[in-house]
């Protein structure tokens, strides 16, 4: 066990309990409710969804939660620690496990290496293929330049100049005036986000969140310590229509919890692929200000918009007196095996981020640098134009085969990014991710997009489906579709149904 676990509140976990059906093999028949919470928990964590190691509530807590008797509690505790499912110590309290010998759930949001495509169709990852041959030129271009640099020890902490230089340049262009020495090159997006999280936050800080939000994000800072505090998406007519920030709900957050960050993907969300508009960006900066809060602003996405020329600026460049820091990533744009990444901030957050940094990784790989800012600096247009004609046949290809195999599932269509989100009409993500693992297929399932594991009823799809798998794809997931339904009406009800005493 480690000196901090990720916990979940007693509502939390009533929640998932209450999506949850109580087995997957344990049919209708009536069992002692310690026994089908027990077999519930069970699940839940077999599935991922209450992930290992997540400190579980007292049982007083939890009794009062779901309006059953400690005792009824503390069986179902006792049931879980027999099975493996449960780990306690006294003075420590108890958190989840699983037996020996187990394997971890499958997780589709995990990489699997590319010779695995030719057996399954992975939608887990929103990644793309690389840009040929603009990538292979571009290789090249570094391979000459290189010898320069090989003259020297290597290490760049605050990143090669002529790529901190050519992605100040593109800030600039996009109506955000920056200079190098505001720029800090990563390793990818994920060592960018890392970095702030170990530069601005101390364990136990409060991070406001959209709910839901980029699944590896919500992961990280969890198991960094911070307190997670959802702030709910606007959905103003239902599935079909792309959500908004709900600037009342985030107004209440930032007075009332006083978060330290708050985490943001304004441009073509990650997974719901929603674009906020520079007036919702103004008020929520507002907001954020008065509460001093930092604004972690996540535009890994900001060049992707495949379906519109009308882009907001970013978020840095709307209130110069509000605290934000971006960050943003070559993987989508490029290629997800070029590693680099970058911050932009302060010149003086810059520096305190560069020395944090020499301790953990010194610096970014210079032929990936150079690379990047041979695509970036000298060939960006054809580059982002390569790039929107490939989402444009997949996006034209995909959803139609989408609504034709599927008709009963929802979804909004974004105008650029990367990723689909769709409501299942009640289907469970985990029983469709099960059931896409025997037809070939890899499944995101929306609860791993979620802070409590809401969102059982959705999925994320990638708009980077090639244009020529489309109708595979679709019928896949519709074969997928009517396993998981299948599955729902044979096996074990709901939870509030299993639990009632």
């Amino acid at each position: 066990m480690s000196d901090w676990q990720s916990t979940i509140t007693p509502p939390a976990l009533a929640r998932l309990l209450r999506a949850t059906p109580a087995s997957a093999t344990a049919g209708r028949q009536r069992r002692p409710a310690y026994r089908a919470l027990a077999a519930q928990v069970q699940r839940l964590v077999s599935e991922g969804r209450l992930p290992v190691g997540t400190r579980m509530p007292a049982e007083r807590e939890l009794a009062a939660a779901l309006e059953l008797s400690r005792t009824t509690i503390a069986t179902a505790y006792e049931t879980l620690r027999a099975e493996g499912y449960l780990h306690s110590r006294r003075g420590s309290g108890s958190w989840t496990a699983l037996p020996a010998g187990s394997s971890p759930p499958t997780d589709a949001l995990f990489p699997l290496p590319p010779d695995s495509c030719g057996q399954l169709i992975d939608l887990g990852a929103a990644s793309p293929a690389a840009p040929q041959p603009l990538l292979a030129e571009a290789a090249a271009r570094a391979m000459e330049q290189l010898p320069a640099y090989a003259l020297g020890h290597g290490h760049y902490p605050t990143g090669v100049p002529v790529l901190r230089e050519a992605v100040a340049q593109r800030f600039t262009e996009r109506g955000l005036p920056t200079t190098p020495d505001q720029i800090l090159i990563t390793t990818g997006a994920m060592s960018a986000l890392d970095l702030v999280r170990r530069g601005l936050l101390r364990r136990g800080d409060r991070v406001a969140v959209e709910s839901p939000s980029y699944a590896h994000q919500l992961r990280a800072l969890r198991q960094s310590g911070a307190r997670l505090v959802p702030v709910p998406q606007h959905r103003p007519q239902g599935a079909e229509q792309l959500p908004r920030w709900d600037l009342d709900d985030w107004r209440q957050v930032l007075r009332g919890a006083s978060p330290r960050l708050a985490y943001l993907i304004p441009d073509f969300h990650n997974p719901t692929g929603a674009l906020i508009g520079e007036e919702q960006r103004r008020e929520l900066l507002a907001a954020a200000r008065a509460a001093g809060t930092t604004v972690l602003a996540d535009e890994t996405m900001a060049e992707l918009g495949w379906g519109t020329d009308r882009m907001p600026r970013p978020m840095a460049a709307l209130d110069r007196t509000a605290e934000v820091v971006t960050v943003g990533s070559a993987g989508k744009l490029i290629w997800g095996g070029l590693r680099v990444g970058w911050i932009r901030a302060s010149p003086a957050l810059v520096r305190r981020l560069a020395a944090d940094r020499i301790h953990i990784d010194v610096g970014t790989p210079v032929l990936d640098q150079l690379i990047c800012a041979a695509l970036i600096g000298e060939r960006f247009t054809e580059l982002r134009e390569h790039r929107l004609a490939r989402l444009r046949e997949s996006v034209a290809a995909l959803l139609p085969a989408l609504r034709e195999h599927l008709p009963s599932w929802r979804f909004a269509e974004p105008a650029g990014g990367m990723t689909l989100w769709l409501d299942t009409a009640g289907l469970s993500g985990a029983a469709l991710a099960r059931a896409g693992e025997q037809l070939g297929l890899r499944i995101a399932m929306g609860s791993r997009f979620g802070t409590d594991g809401a969102f059982e009823a959705f999925v994320r799809l990638p708009l980077t489906v090639p244009a020529a798998a489309a109708t595979t794809t679709a019928e896949r997931l519709a074969a997928a579709a009517a396993v998981a339904a299948a599955e729902q009406g044979r096996h074990g009800a709901p939870a509030a149904e299993a639990l009632a005493v």
